[in-house]
């Protein structure tokens, strides 16, 4: 149940099923939906075990499972199944959380298989019926937004008072100091937590307007943008941060070994998925169309023009970007995800 990342082959299929009822006479369209039927009986097992080894505890909510069990060494423990890795969650892993992330997966990937099962003629109803809940704003806003952050959040077992400290080894009078173990980094917790909505701000908060789960006229998409838009929370000119600068754990280490990941930097997978949802929303009757179109023509160009200087500059694409320089870290060459920059070059979504 562990090894698992997000599904976002949906992404894919989408697109491909898109392009099949837009043009359903041309002439590849036999070899798409012959490709189609040989992947579905795959397709629907693997659905089928998110949907039901990742549930949560409410009906219609989801929980990543494979959450670090060991807290006592992680300031927050990872989730590294959501492939958010450090990504603050609940600090306190339970049965109770619900995962707002997951939640938008399951939507997109429950009417991506609709749509299929009725392309093949093979009963759909069921897949409709669930995207069809899962898709409802009232819904996803009674699991998962939090009206103190004015934000969609997480849910669990949570409490911000924690903090990483130097562990104190008792060493006898007159033995020598080498012959203990050396002082670990061990979290201290000092307020007990209680089930409540996770007041982390970042990429985790914005799933719901990235996968396009949101109404275009909902009123809080007005909340996103203008969180998306604050220099003080998201906004760099290299791209989204992957979390606020005014949340308590942006740029802190996980642990003694672990820095920062998915705690400031800008990742240019979601920041596509950002770019794409704009370009939705702005290409969709509503009252933040104009909006959308102003943040999709800037974010874009942020995106781009960092990326391609960076590239110039090193010789490389990264895997992320420094959310105060701009400059490329981690891996490279990293033409993996980064290089989705071309498709917003393209301007293909």
């Amino acid at each position: 149940v562990c090894a698992i990342c997000p599904p976002t082959l949906f992404l894919a299929l989408q697109e491909l099923v898109e392009q099949l009822s837009s043009n359903p006479d041309e002439a590849g369209s036999q070899q798409t939906v012959a490709f189609l039927r040989r992947l579905f009986p795959r397709l629907k097992t693997w659905f089928e075990w998110y949907n039901t080894t990742q549930r949560g505890p409410l009906p219609n909510s989801y929980r990543w499972r494979g959450r670090d069990k060991d807290t006592n060494l992680f300031l927050n423990p990872k989730t590294l199944t959501s492939g958010l890795d450090d990504y603050p969650r609940a600090s306190h892993p339970s049965a109770d959380e619900r995962h707002v992330d997951l939640h938008c997966w399951m939507a997109l990937s429950s009417g991506v298989m609709a749509t299929i099962a009725q392309l093949l003629g093979e009963p759909y109803e069921d897949y409709k019926h669930l995207h069809d809940a899962l898709s409802d704003n009232k819904l996803l806003s009674d699991l998962h937004w939090s009206d103190q952050l004015g934000a969609f959040s997480d849910y669990g077992n949570h409490t911000k008072a924690v903090s990483l400290v130097r562990e104190k080894v008792y060493v006898p009078p007159g033995q020598a100091r080498h012959q203990f173990p050396v002082a670990r980094l061990v979290r201290s917790v000092r307020k007990a937590p209680k089930l409540q909505y996770v007041s982390a701000l970042g990429y985790v908060s914005l799933f719901p307007f990235l996968l396009q789960i949101l109404q275009p006229d909902s009123p809080k998409l007005e909340h996103i943008f203008r969180d998306m838009r604050d220099a003080s929370k998201l906004w760099t000119p290299y791209g989204l941060r992957s979390l606020s600068k005014t949340d308590h754990l942006y740029m802190q280490r996980n642990t003694e070994h672990d820095p920062p990941y998915w705690r400031g930097p800008v990742w240019i997978n979601i920041n596509y998925l950002a770019v794409r949802a704009l370009h939705h929303y702005s290409n969709t009757e509503g009252p933040y169309q104009e909006k959308a179109a102003d943040l999709y023509q800037e974010l874009r160009t942020n995106i781009i023009n960092n990326v391609y200087r960076q590239y110039v500059e090193s010789g490389y694409i990264w895997e992320q970007y420094n959310d105060g320089t701009g400059r490329g870290q981690g891996c490279h060459p990293f033409t993996g995800w980064s290089a989705l920059t071309v498709l917003m070059m393209a301007e293909h979504y």
